[in-house]
């Protein structure tokens, strides 16, 4: 089966049943979306699919179609996508394990809602789970990313 992953048609050898998440990983080898819960509640597996944040734990192989998938490693080249950026700016990261679907969702909030309040942010990132509890860095990195990309248009 082919599937179009971060911009390039790649050849995936694996039945339809197979979560996306382990094609992504073991497959591809796109470390960037992790496994956290296998249930589709954590978010850490969190990317996208036509832009909108998708848990790939729970979506199989069959599902993503002729799709666009995108995970962290195809937002940008060297990293310098507005979101990324602002989370380096505010050093939103601790342990780091939920932060690329923290990212991805906040990609898809900005492309939806360039200027999003405080509420808009909780209930977007609302499924989204930081172990060390980093909300308010987020919160302020999803402000800085909106900044970031309105300096870019």
């Amino acid at each position: 089966m082919q599937i179009r992953v971060n911009r390039r048609l790649v050849e995936v050898s694996a039945p339809d049943d197979t979560p996306l998440l382990w094609v992504l990983r073991d497959h591809l080898g796109l470390t960037g979306p992790k496994y956290g819960c296998g249930i589709g509640a954590c978010g850490a597996c969190t990317s996208l699919r036509a832009g909108q944040p998708i848990r790939t734990c729970v979506v199989s192989l069959a599902e993503v179609g002729d799709a666009e998938i995108t995970t962290i490693e195809g937002l940008s080249d060297n990293g310098d996508h507005p979101v990324q950026q602002a989370w380096k700016e505010l050093d939103v990261p601790q342990c780091g394990y939920c932060q690329a679907g923290q990212i991805m969702t906040t990609v898809a909030l900005l492309a939806r809602n360039p200027h999003p309040t405080d509420e808009d942010i909780d209930e977007a990132l609302s499924g989204q789970v930081c172990r060390c509890g980093t909300y308010q860095r987020i919160r302020a990195a999803v402000h800085r990313a909106a900044e970031l990309a309105e300096e870019e248009r």
